[in-house]
């Protein structure tokens, strides 16, 4: 179900715990399933879960509740606008609007060609850099203006 590489990748993870606690290795194996499915479908986080050695149920606790963990396809490229108060306050909101304005797509959507999907984040810890744009869940982008964001959205594609 996971590429050799994919395992691989876990198993460097699952060694870091001791045995009777590998569970501790989840958030990392589903984000390694995720790079390589690019979203975690059911059959998925079931299949990391008893790899781990874990209750799918206890994956699925995880995976549902953190919100880096995509459980329903997304775009190439999924944009994660902060739009809580410090953010807000320096033009977050506006970033989010840009983004719909300029993408024709509203928060949880993709676009038609399947590129982008934008969503709206919570606080992501770089308030003085705000506002922010996550890229992918792995990329920070601060200072997103419109013009910053017309330069990302070139250089993605």
């Amino acid at each position: 179900m996971l590429s050799a590489e994919s395992l691989k990748r876990i198993d460097r993870e699952l060694a870091k715990y001791p045995a009777d606690q590998r569970r501790s290795a989840i958030m990392a194996a589903l984000r390694i399933a995720q790079e390589e499915k690019h979203w975690l479908s059911a059959e998925i986080i079931e299949f990391v879960a008893n790899y781990v050695g874990i209750a799918p149920a206890a994956a699925y606790e995880v995976a549902t509740f953190y919100n880096m963990y995509d459980l329903h396809p997304v775009g190439k490229y999924k944009l994660t606008v902060c739009t809580n108060l410090p953010c807000a306050l320096r033009g977050g909101v506006s970033a989010a609007e840009y983004l719909q304005k300029k993408l024709g797509i509203g928060f949880g959507e993709t676009t038609s060609d399947g590129l982008y999907t934008l969503v709206e984040g919570e606080c992501m810890g770089a308030c003085g850099d705000a506002p922010v744009m996550l890229v992918n869940n792995h990329k920070m982008c601060s200072f997103m203006t419109e013009e910053a964001i017309e330069k990302k959205l070139a250089e993605l594609n």
